[in-house]
């Protein structure tokens, strides 16, 4: 989706992506109907950025029929492994390798960021059809949590900026829209707060699938994590953490 080395870490990592990373909780796909104003029972659906295809197993678990978009090669094949009755095409959010006025809703989990709106756009409204939606949604960390708004300062150290502090990560309403490129269509959006418990080694292995620490040169990031390790064992002695999420969905109306 983006020459951006970042976008293209994550085929280093599959299995630890699958394995670690979070799923998301059902109100969000309650949320995603809601404001789409259809069921998604029966409709026809792309999960652009689909990645080993998190998001695409709950839309198909809820009755939708979906068709994975993904740019990497490791990354499809597991989607592929995971969800084989699933198609799932190579391709990205830039130019979507999918028929005109096909879909009935267009999704991006925690991918739309690696797009280029000024094309990304035009082509979700190309694919969609009228009355359909495009829905783009991120799980962002709870940062009102302590523990995790000390730890993504850490990261945020660690990684030069590349991942930001926690201060600058969850815009207002309309900031949201201009940043993601919405402006100018009817856009609703959702904030949905859960949680999930894990063992710390999982936790771990989570902030390990980010681009922001794939990216890093090996003893950085062996060094990272060793630090790391020791801070959380200090604070959660029997090695289990509570993650807090917010989802932060935006739903875009095709006029």
């Amino acid at each position: 989706m983006t020459a951006d080395p970042r976008a293209r870490s994550f085929d280093t990592a599959t299995a630890q992506y699958a394995s670690s990373r979070p799923s998301y909780p059902p109100a969000l796909l309650d949320a995603v109907e809601e404001l789409s104003g259809r069921r998604l029972a029966g409709a026809r659906v792309a999960d652009v950025g689909a990645g080993t295809g998190i998001a695409t197993a709950l839309l198909c678990a809820r009755g939708a029929e979906v068709v994975a978009v993904e740019p990497g090669a490791a990354m499809a094949r597991r989607c592929r492994e995971a969800l084989p009755g699933v198609p799932v095409v190579r391709g990205d959010g830039n130019a979507l390798p999918l028929a005109g006025s096909s879909l009935d809703l267009v999704t991006y989990a925690q991918s739309w960021q690696w797009t280029d709106p000024a094309r990304s756009v035009p082509e979700a409204l190309r694919v969609l059809r009228p009355g359909g939606a495009l829905a783009i949604w991120w799980n962002t960390t709870a940062f009102d949590v302590p523990w995790l708004r000390a730890q993504r300062e850490r990261i945020a150290r660690a990684t030069c900026g590349t991942e930001q502090p926690a201060h600058r990560v969850r815009p207002g309403d309309a900031d949201a829209v201009r940043l993601a490129g919405l402006t100018g269509l009817r856009v609703v959006r959702r904030l949905l707060r859960w949680s999930r418990t894990v063992s710390l080694d999982v936790h771990l292995a989570n902030i390990g699938s980010r681009s922001a620490v794939l990216v890093l040169d090996e003893d950085r990031r062996r060094a990272f994590f060793a630090d790391e390790r020791a801070v959380l064992r200090a604070g959660f002695p029997d090695d289990v953490v509570e993650e807090t999420y917010v989802v932060d969905v935006l739903v875009a109306l095709r006029p």
